[in-house]
């Protein structure tokens, strides 16, 4: 669930307890290109006032007025479609041939969204079954892999933390990444068993840790939704995680570090029997290149390359950093080789 979805619920459970009608939108189906996902969510308030998205702008145009013109005043979901002609998907904004289907439900007492809430708020992936025909939902818990799904009667929707991110280092480049990291959607662990930086963490959202971080790695049982990334620098921290990570199914493992650092991990990491094929899966150094310095810029740099992993996209070697480094240097190289002499 990512955080523009978390922001709907609350705005959702406010202004319903603000004594606002409320009618939550979401996208249960899609035929073409989409803007949006299917399980995106819009909130518009009975003034008009809205949160969340639905699409590129002009179908959350079209509820908001009707909203302003009609209110809220139905009591059940409603499945609504747009896009279905090209004069329509012209109108809303829709690719050529796109089409969006919506479940409409005005939100009340048996949405339960206020317990949701809770529960996603405390970091747990919670399914919401909800009975078109009655407008009444349930909750239960969820697998990451379970997704949404509307067959006309019900609608089964997930919500909640889907990926999880382990960050072993409390310093300041940790605490940009895990804010970012937050907004992307990651339920966030933070390690370090390091006084001198936990006690000045003040990251909401994060839940920090002070173990040694290659007992928090076995202890939290990495799975094929997880990432690690080390950055204290520390070889005592650093490496054993990375150790205990490369062996776990996690889709991205990676490491801070110069170029030359990171050969020297590799080395490292082999005198503890990891295989080949295990350390061709470090991602080190960590990142794309954008030429990054800062460490708000690195932040960035490093989540761009595990969202691409998340998304199964395989980046190429001149966007990574060790690839794009060495193209330089072999550019300038040539350059100076091709220079005349003065």
């Amino acid at each position: 669930m990512d955080s523009v979805d978390l922001e709907v619920l609350r705005s959702t459970v406010r202004w319903t307890a603000a004594g606002h009608r409320t009618l939550l939108v979401t996208v249960v189906r899609t035929w073409g290109s989409s803007p949006r996902p299917e399980g995106a969510m819009l909130a518009v308030r009975d003034d008009g006032l809205v949160v969340g998205s639905v699409s590129g702008g002009c179908i959350e145009d079209d509820i908001i007025d009707r909203v302003r013109r009609e209110g809220i005043a139905g009591t059940l979901p409603e499945t609504i479609r747009y896009g279905i002609s090209a004069e329509e998907a012209h109108r809303f904004g829709l690719p050529c041939g796109g089409t969006i289907e919506l479940v409409a439900e005005p939100v009340g007492a048996a949405s339960r969204l206020a317990e949701l809430l809770d529960a996603v708020e405390n970091g747990r992936l919670v399914s919401r079954e909800l009975d078109m025909a009655s407008g009444e939902a349930t909750l239960g818990k969820a697998d990451a892999t379970d997704g949404l799904r509307f067959d006309g009667r019900t609608l089964w929707t997930v919500h909640g933390p889907r990926y999880r991110m382990l960050v072993i280092g409390a310093g300041q480049l940790s605490k940009y990444l895990c804010q970012i990291a937050v907004g992307l959607g990651f339920q966030v662990t933070v390690c370090d068993p390091r006084e001198e930086y936990t006690e000045t963490w003040d990251i909401p959202g994060v839940t920090m840790v002070r173990t040694m971080p290659d007992d928090t790695v076995m202890e939290m049982k990495l799975d094929e939704r997880s990432a690690v990334i080390a950055l204290t620098h520390d070889p005592k921290l650093d490496d054993l995680a990375l150790m205990e990570a490369l062996r776990t199914p996690a889709f991205y493992v990676g490491a801070l570090g110069s170029r030359r650092n990171n050969q020297a991990r590799r080395e490292r990491l082999r005198e503890f029997d990891l295989s080949d094929a295990q350390l061709a899966r470090l991602h080190g150094p960590v990142g794309i290149y954008i030429g990054s310095r800062t460490p708000p810029e690195i932040a960035i740099s490093i989540l761009a390359e595990v969202v691409a992993a998340k998304n199964h996209v395989t980046l190429p070697d001149i966007l990574q950093v060790e690839g794009a480094k060495a193209a330089r240097e072999l550019a300038a190289n040539e350059a100076s080789t091709c220079s005349p002499a003065r």
